[in-house]
């Protein structure tokens, strides 16, 4: 075993860790708020650590954003697995568990539009990554349409979408445990409309 490799493990927990902290202070303070001196003192790291895993502070937002991304989706894939053959139980299953998201005491929102509400620069690599997240979404929401047989696939995605980024952002509007309802009333009249 060669030096650097014995060495990989201690400097993927070191990234990890600095991930981990720059995750949670991100999500609950704000990106703009929290500055890498801060990540690297509740990190426990050398400054020199963080720019080493890190070119720079837009690079351990967009690598939050892609880790908020990764757990965003693996979710989502769960769900859509256990239901291949039925889109509207599908649909209904992920208003259950984005419901019970958007319910939780800690949920402060969507972390990608948060985050591009944050930096309104296109180019931004947080925007990008943001931008692909909405984008996929609308995408998945466009299959689970097609599947619903609505003579405007596309539409109604675009519908669900928006009420889905509704709701995260509306959060602090909702009653304890009415979320999912709500989302499920709404997403039914929506494609009750597409249908006739």
């Amino acid at each position: 075993m060669t030096k650097s490799t014995a060495n990989a493990p201690a400097l993927n927990e070191i990234r990890d860790r600095i991930l981990e902290t720059a995750s949670e202070l991100f999500y609950h303070r704000g990106v703009r708020a929290v500055g890498v001196d801060l990540v690297v003192e509740q990190s426990g790291v050398a400054k020199t650590s963080l720019y080493r895993h890190f070119g720079s502070k837009d690079d351990l937002i967009a690598a939050f954003l892609e880790r908020e991304d990764l757990d965003f989706w693996s979710t989502w894939d769960r769900v859509t697995e256990r239901h291949t053959d039925d889109a509207m139980a599908e649909l209904d299953a992920h208003f259950e568990w984005i419901g019970e998201r958007v319910g939780r005491d800690n949920y402060r929102g969507c972390p990608q539009i948060n985050t591009a509400a944050e930096f309104p620069e296109a180019g931004h690599p947080a925007r990008k990554v943001a931008e692909a997240h909405m984008r996929e979404m609308r995408r998945r929401l466009k299959v689970i349409a097609g599947a619903l047989a609505v003579a405007a696939p596309d539409r109604l995605a675009g519908q669900l979408a928006v009420l889905i980024n509704g709701a995260f952002v509306s959060m602090q509007v909702f009653e304890p445990g009415e979320a999912t309802g709500l989302l499920r009333d709404a997403a039914h009249a929506l494609i009750a409309a597409a249908r006739s």
